[in-house]
This record gives C-alpha cells, structure tokens and sequence, in this order.
C-alpha cells in the first residue's frame, strides 16, 4: 500500500514526486512514456535557471531529483482505477494494468499529460508512419532533402518546423487562421528562405502510394482545393488529454480534461489530485506543470494527514 500514487512521468509527475517524497510518503510513479512531451523538445530555453537543454535532459533531472529522495518509478499503463475500503472503513485506490497486476495506494496524483490531436482526414491514418507524423523530434532527420508540410498554428507547429529547417529542402506551414505560436519563433521563421506560411488553409486530404506523395488543402479565400507535392505531413495541431480510462471516476470536461480545483489540484473524487496537462488549466508550458505537480503534492500530503 503506498501512501500516493502518481500516474505519468513529465514534468507534473515528476515534480510532484519531488515534493512528496521529500514530505517522506510512500511515492510510486508509474510512467508510460519516459518524460512525456517534455522529453520530446529538442530546445527549451524558457524553463527558468536552465539555457540550452533539451527536455529529455531536462526530465532526467527531474527524475534523478525524485529518486535520490526516496520515490520509485516503473513501467505501468493503468487501464482501471477503482475504489474500496479496508478493515477499518478506510477508502483506498486500485489501480490496474491489462495484464491484471494490481497497485494499491492511499491517494492518486494524475499526470498522464496528453497525446497528439489527429487531423481525422484521409490518408491520415493509411499514412501514419509512412510519411505523416506526429512528433519533428523523432522523425525530422529522415526527411533529409525532402519537402514537407507542417500542419498547425501554435508553438507545436512552429517548433517543429524550426526542427526541420536543418534537414528538409522546404517546409510549408498550413495555418487555418492565425499564427498562435510565440513571436520570436515566428519571426525567425518568417526569415527562413525555405519556409512558407500558407494560411487559410483547412487539410482535407493525404495522397500517396507506398508512402506520402502530397497534401491536398481548401483555399479559405478562393475556395478552391490545391495540392503540395511533399513526401512528409507533420501534425502539430494540440493535444487529447490521456484520460480515457478513467471513465466516469471523477468529472472531466467537453474536452476530456480533468476538472480541478485551481487552488488545492483537487479533482471530483476525494483523495485524487491531478496536475499538468491533463488538467482544465489554462496553459500548456514544462513549467506550469510542474508548478502544478508540485501543488497537488503539497495539497494531497494534506489531505492524507487529514484522512489517514
């Protein structure tokens, strides 16, 4: 029986391991990918106290913080979450894998962060891994040469684009509407002989034959459908929180992210906080995360001093 246990490994995850191993409880991380998106930044340069680490670099510190302070942390993708009670009428929470292993703990912190949102346009799927992608980090070197399109308008869209201008011959960025990404990037950007800006641009399709051979896209304006003949589609349009198996155990908005109270990282069901990017909070930055983690922490130690 662990006093907390803390679903997912980023930036949220991990801090709040930081603070509630240092308040001595009995922490286990469970994690499904190593760092979250996080890790998968090849830059940050606006994580304070930090200049030039990327976030995988970043993350191993946050995790070697954590360990050194008495949590442990495992390979474990929850596909159930339950609720019971023991001898003395005390609610406790189960937590369960696919191959039925179970892990019971006093209180939960969720920080399972998010998944990459799909354009759900044909060819996305059919192409997956064959020419459309979903992350500049791991696939940007094998498009050496190549031209590509980047889909999206926000810093996702913009950082992976930046990525690719060291490999790819041309980059096209299909904005819908408005470029939502900060400024400097953008700017930078604006400046790289190889990129263009295409904007009122809505995806309709992905054409190919073995692998991505083109994009075709509306022209907002002129309502005519064009094509870019490129051989890679980067989707970079946000994010799906990773709250399916919750179900119903706690409230979760129209997007599927977990409702909390800003104040105390409290969900719907006692003795679960959540944190980070899974969350209703406003903005998606490594260190609101963390911020975040280190709340609910510090408000589920409470809680438990209160209730166990």
């Amino acid at each position: 029986m662990y006093d907390v246990l803390i679903i997912g490994g980023g930036a949220a995850g991990m801090t709040a391991a930081i603070y509630a191993s240092r308040k001595k409880l009995n922490t286990l991380v469970l994690e499904h990918e190593k760092g979250g998106q996080t890790a998968l930044q090849p830059e940050i340069w606006n994580y304070p106290g930090y200049t030039d680490l990327n976030g995988a670099k970043l993350l191993d510190v946050f995790r070697k913080q954590a360990t050194d302070f008495g949590a442990e942390v495992r390979s474990f993708v929850a596909e159930k979450i339950q609720l019971e009670k023991n001898e003395e009428d005390k609610e406790f929470f189960i937590l369960e894998n696919k191959d039925g292993e179970k892990i019971k703990a006093k209180s939960v912190i969720l920080a399972m962060g998010a998944k990459p949102r799909k354009l759900g346009v044909p060819g996305e799927e059919e192409f997956s891994n064959k020419g459309v992608t979903y992350c500049a980090t791991c696939d940007a070197p094998l498009f050496s040469g190549k031209d590509v399109v980047v889909v999206g308008a926000g810093n996702t869209a913009l950082d992976a684009a930046m990525q690719l201008t060291k490999y790819a011959d041309k980059i096209y960025i299909l904005v819908r509407g408005e470029v939502k990404g900060d400024p400097i990037t953008y700017e930078k950007l604006k400046k790289e002989s190889k990129v263009e800006f295409v904007f009122n641009a809505e995806t309709k399709e992905i054409k190919g034959d073995q692998f991505v051979t083109s994009l075709i896209y509306k022209d907002k304006e002129s309502n005519e459908d064009k094509e870019l003949k490129v051989s890679g589609v980067f989707v970079s349009i946000g994010s799906i929180p990773n709250t399916d198996f919750l179900g119903d155990f706690c409230e979760k908005n129209q997007f599927g992210q977990i409702v909390i109270n800003p104040r105390t990282n409290a969900t719907s069901k006692a003795g679960i906080f959540a944190a980070g990017d899974v969350t209703d909070i406003e903005e998606r930055q490594a260190v609101i995360a963390a911020g975040e983690g280190a709340k609910a922490a510090l408000q589920c130690y409470k809680w438990l001093k209160s209730n166990h």
